[in-house]
């Protein structure tokens, strides 16, 4: 009896055995097919290996399979992975590494990438970034101390000169408002009160005097500005009548040059009739001269009309 419920026990046994194992072949099968293989290049993949989570926006929507530096560049770290089908993995897309929170295992990070952007096929290259790494981290939180450290003593030193520059200066303050000095300003204040009370009447006489000033001073100045106001009509006045003056002495030029051509055009037209009545004048001068000289020579000529002979020479 026992043998039987034995031999059932292990045929139930194996047959769940089987059909987790169907189920999982079945399951694995298919859900290898429904998955999208991708790539990501990196320099650092600090914690990445075949079985990490890829998550898509934050969703996880699937696993990195391989590993392993790039075959054409060693400097770079070549990441497989696979995602769901349907995932909108896009250009703009970009992949890095990542972490959920603190504490959990790093993750590869997908961007959701832009709507418009044209979808990556199978087996593309998805861009990546690159993250700070912990070591880098550290060297620039090591460089920072640096930094800070030699700040940190500047500013010591700094502090302890203004420190002298405060004493300083509160030690001078002090000697400013000692015994001395206190009564040094007492007696000037003193001495300024006697002076304001002894000039106050005089300052009183003054302003008096300056406002009488300034009571006769109103008629004069009423005075001014009517002879200001005159002055103005009358320039007002002149500059009109020398303006039209201007204007007539203008017209009058332009006349007078017209008359000027006219006349260098009779000129030009009657040169030649001028220059034979010149010569005809000089030529009338020239026998009136002739004249003349005969005249004065032998003014009897105008009486006598022969010559009379010559006298002869008496001869010894």
């Amino acid at each position: 009896m026992k043998s039987n419920e034995t031999k059932v026990g292990a045929l139930v046994v194996l047959s769940a055995v089987i059909l987790c194992i169907t189920i999982y072949f079945v399951g694995s099968a298919r859900f290898g097919r429904s998955r999208t293989p991708y790539r990501t290049y990196l320099k650092y993949a600090g914690g990445l290996a075949p079985g990490t989570d890829v998550l898509f926006g934050g969703i996880t929507v699937g696993k990195v399979t391989a590993v392993h530096p790039d075959a054409n560049d060693p400097t770079k770290i070549e990441i497989d992975l696979e995602v769901k089908d349907g995932t909108p993995v896009n250009a703009k897309s970009i992949a890095k590494l990542g972490s959920v929170s603190l504490m959990s295992a790093p993750v590869l990070s997908i961007t959701t990438g832009t709507n418009q952007a044209v979808r990556l096929q199978p087996d593309s290259v998805v861009p990546s970034v690159e993250t700070v790494s912990m070591d880098d981290m550290q060297r620039q939180i090591a460089a920072l101390a640096e930094s800070a450290q030699t700040l940190i003593a500047s500013v010591h030193t700094d502090l302890d000169n203004i420190t002298g520059d405060t004493r300083q200066v509160l030690a001078n303050v002090n000697d400013l408002t000692g015994e001395p000095n206190r009564q040094h300003v007492a007696q000037i204040l003193a001495n300024t009160d006697a002076m304001v009370a002894r000039t106050g009447p005089r300052i009183d006489q003054i302003t008096q005097n300056i406002q009488t000033l300034s009571a006769k001073l109103g008629p004069t100045v009423d005075n001014v500005n009517s002879t200001i106001t005159n002055a103005n009509g009358t320039i007002t006045v002149l500059r009109d009548r020398t303006q039209t003056d201007l204007i007539e002495l203008q017209k009058t030029l332009v006349e007078v040059r017209g008359l000027v051509d006219n006349l260098q055009v009779v000129v030009r037209t009657n040169q030649q009739n001028i220059a034979y009545t010149l010569e005809n004048v000089r030529m009338a001068t020239d026998h009136l001269n002739d004249l003349t000289e005969s005249v004065d020579e032998r003014p009897w000529s105008l009486i006598r009309i022969r010559q009379p002979k010559d006298r002869k020479v008496p001869q010894q």
